[in-house]
C-alpha cells in the first residue's frame, strides 16, 4: 500500500530540454492521463500523433509578449494550487471550471548554458524564466495533490510508480520531487543573481545565494563519520566538475579536494610554453616541475619530495602520453588529471585498475574572474579568485645584486608555485622544479626550515652531495616580517628571493639580503591561502 495516493489524471508538460519527452509522453497517455501543454512542446506533441490541449485552449488566452505571457493564469495555477479535499477550493474551481493539472513537467529557459557560452546581455535576459518557475513553485507547495518534475531524469521513477500503483502516486515520490523542485529554483535564481551582480561589478550584494547540480554522492566526507556530496556549479571551468573519469574507484571527497588543488597549479603554466607536471598531497603541492617533455617534468617534481608524492595526485599540463604513464604508474598514484590522454597512455593506466585517470578537456585560466566561497560559523566568505599571474606583474628589484636571467626564470616559477601552497609559505626552485617546500607554518622562519630539511631530505635520498637548495631561488608567498626567515633561506644556498615587499621591515630584509650579495625582487601582490 502506498500512502496518500494519489491518481494522474492531467498532466501539464512544458519544457525545454525535449529529452525523453515523446517516450514519457506516450507513457502518460496510456494511463488515460489528458495532456495539455505549451508552444514548441505542443508541437512536438501533435507532430508525434499524440492528443495534446494547448494551454491557450485551457486558459482561453493565446500566448503574448513573444510567449512571455502563456501560463501565468488561474486556470493553470488553479488547477496547480487548488486543495482538492477543501469544500471552498473545489467550489472556487468548479465556478470558474477550473480543472484540476495532477502533474506538472517542466524544466527551466537554459539560463546557465546561455551565460557558459558567453552570450550577450539581452539574450541572458530572455533566457531568465518567469512562468516555469512560478509553476514549479505553486505545484511543490501543492504536494499533497500535485507531483512535479523538474528534469528528463526523473521520468522513469514516475513511470515506475505510475506502473506498479495503477496509475498513481505516493505521497513519498511526491515530495521528494517537491524537495527537488524548490533546489532547481533555487539553484537557478541563485545563478541569476550571481550573474547580475558580476553585471553589475558589485563585489557585495545585499544577499548571496550558490546553487549547485549534484555530480555524485560521496561515501563520506573529509572523515569517514561525516556525510558528503559533490555538485557542479554553474559556469565552465575545467576542472575536476568538468573532468571525465576513465576508470579507477570512485572518487572520495579527499581526492576531489586535492585533485582540483593540483589542476589549478598546473593551470599556471601554460602548454604552449612548456611541459609541467604537478604532484599534491594533502592539498598541497610536494613536488612542481616544467621540463621538455611531461615524463621530463615528472621525474623533476618526484625528485622533490618522493616520499610525500607517494598516494599523491598528479596533475599534467597536456595530453598525458605513454611515457609519462609508464612513469607515473611506477608508483602509487591516487588520480592523475590531465586535459587528455593517448590511447597508449590509457592503455598503459588501465593496468592500474583501482587508479582514477580523469580528463578534464583543458586547462582552467587561471586570470579568469570568479568567487571563492568558504563557510564560517554562521556565515559564507566569499571573495573573489585569485587571478593574480606572476607574468602580469611588474618585478622590482630591491638589492644591489639584480637578478640573472636564469635566476628570474626561476624566482617567476617559484612565485607560481608558491600561489598555490598553503600559508605560511617558503618555495626553493632550481632550474624550474622545486627542491623544497615548506607549507601551512605558524612562522614562516620555521616553512624555510621545514623546506630546507625536506631538500636535504631529497638529497640523501637521491645521494646527491649537496641539497639541491644551493644555487636555489627562494619565493615566500608573503613579505618576510624579519629579516631570519630569509637569513635561514640564505643559509641553505638561496641566491635569490622574490616576495610581496611590504613589511614595516623591509629595509632590514633587503640590508640583510645585500650583506649577503643575492638578488631580491618585490611582486608588490601577495598570494595567501588559508
Amino acid at each position: 500500500m502506498i500512502t496518500h495516493p494519489r491518481r494522474i489524471t492531467r498532466a501539464l508538460l512544458s519544457v525545454s530540454d525535449k529529452t525523453g519527452l515523446l517516450d514519457f509522453a506516450k507513457e502518460l497517455t496510456g494511463y488515460g492521463i489528458e495532456l495539455v501543454s505549451t508552444g514548441g512542446t505542443a508541437k512536438a506533441l501533435k507532430d508525434a500523433g499524440l492528443p495534446v490541449i494547448d494551454v491557450a485552449e485551457l486558459t482561453g488566452f493565446p500566448e503574448m509578449m513573444d510567449g512571455r505571457v502563456k501560463t501565468l493564469h488561474p486556470k493553470v495555477h488553479g488547477g496547480l494550487l487548488a486543495i482538492r479535499a477543501n469544500k471552498e477550493h473545489a467550489a472556487s474551481m468548479q465556478e470558474h471550471h477550473i480543472k484540476p493539472i495532477d502533474l506538472l513537467v517542466v524544466n527551466l529557459y537554459p539560463f546557465e548554458a546561455t551565460v557558459a557560452k558567453g552570450a550577450g546581455y539581452d539574450d541572458c535576459v530572455e533566457n531568465i524564466d518567469i512562468g516555469g518557475p512560478a509553476m514549479i513553485r505553486a505545484a511543490a507547495k501543492n504536494h499533497h495533490d500535485v507531483a512535479v518534475v523538474v528534469e528528463p531524469t526523473d521520468y522513469a521513477k514516475v513511470l515506475a510508480e505510475l506502473a506498479g500503483h495503477a496509475g498513481m502516486m505516493s505521497l513519498e515520490l511526491r515530495k521528494k520531487l517537491a524537495a527537488k523542485a524548490y533546489a532547481r529554483t533555487a539553484a537557478y535564481d541563485a545563478a541569476i543573481s550571481n550573474w547580475f551582480a558580476e553585471t553589475l561589478n558589485d563585489d557585495a550584494p545585499d544577499y548571496r545565494a550558490f546553487g549547485g547540480e549534484l555530480i555524485q554522492s560521496l561515501r563520506y566526507g573529509e572523515n569517514p563519520h561525516q556525510s558528503a556530496a559533490f555538485y557542479r556549479s554553474p559556469g565552465k571551468r575545467f576542472g575536476v566538475a568538468s573532468a571525465r573519469q576513465l576508470q579507477g574507484k570512485e572518487l572520495s571527497y579527499n581526492n576531489i579536494n586535492d585533485t582540483d588543488a593540483a589542476y589549478e597549479c598546473i593551470a599556471e603554466f601554460d602548454s604552449k610554453r612548456t611541459a609541467a607536471c604537478v604532484i599534491v598531497k594533502h592539498a598541497n603541492p610536494c613536488g612542481v616541475a616544467e621540463g621538455d617533455s611531461l615524463v621530463d617534468a615528472y621525474v623533476k617534481a618526484l625528485a622533490c619530495d618522493a616520499t610525500s608524492a607517494f598516494g599523491g595526485i598528479v596533475a599534467l599540463n597536456g595530453t598525458l602520453d605513454a611515457e609519462a604513464a609508464k612513469a607515473i604508474t611506477e608508483i602509487f598514484t591516487e588520480v592523475i588529471i590531465a586535459p587528455d590522454a593517448t590511447e597508449d597512455a590509457i592503455a598503459i593506466v588501465a593496468a592500474k585498475k583501482n587508479l582514477r585517470l580523469l580528463l578534464a578537456g583543458g586547462l582552467p585560466d587561471p586570470r579568469a574572474k570568479g568567487l571563492t566561497v568558504k563557510s564560517v560559523a554562521g556565515g559564507l566568505l566569499v571573495q573573489s579568485r585569485d587571478n593574480a599571474v606572476v607574468d602580469d606583474m611588474t618585478l622590482k628589484t630591491v638589492t644591489k645584486r639584480a637578478p640573472t636571467a636564469a635566476e628570474l626564470a626561476d624566482l617567476a616559477f617559484a612565485f607560481r608555485v608558491a600561489k598555490h601552497v598553503k600559508s605560511n609559505t617558503i618555495v626553493y626552485a632550481k632550474d624550474r622544479a622545486t627542491v623544497g617546500i615548506g607549507a601551512g607554518q605558524m612562522s614562516r622562519v620555521d616553512s624555510a626550515r621545514i623546506a630546507a630539511r625536506k631538500a636535504e631530505d631529497a638529497a640523501r635520498d637521491l645521494a646527491l652531495p649537496a641539497p639541491l637548495t644551493r644555487g636555489s631561488v627562494v619565493a615566500s608567498d608573503a613579505f618576510f616580517p624579519f629579516a631570519d626567515g630569509l637569513l635561514v633561506a640564505i643559509e641553505a644556498g638561496a641566491t635569490a628571493v622574490i616576495q610581496p615587499g611590504g613589511s614595516m621591515r623591509d629595509a632590514e630584509v633587503i640590508k640583510a639580503a645585500d650583506d649577503h650579495g643575492i638578488a631580491m625582487v618585490f611582486t608588490g601582490t601577495r598570494h595567501f591561502r588559508h
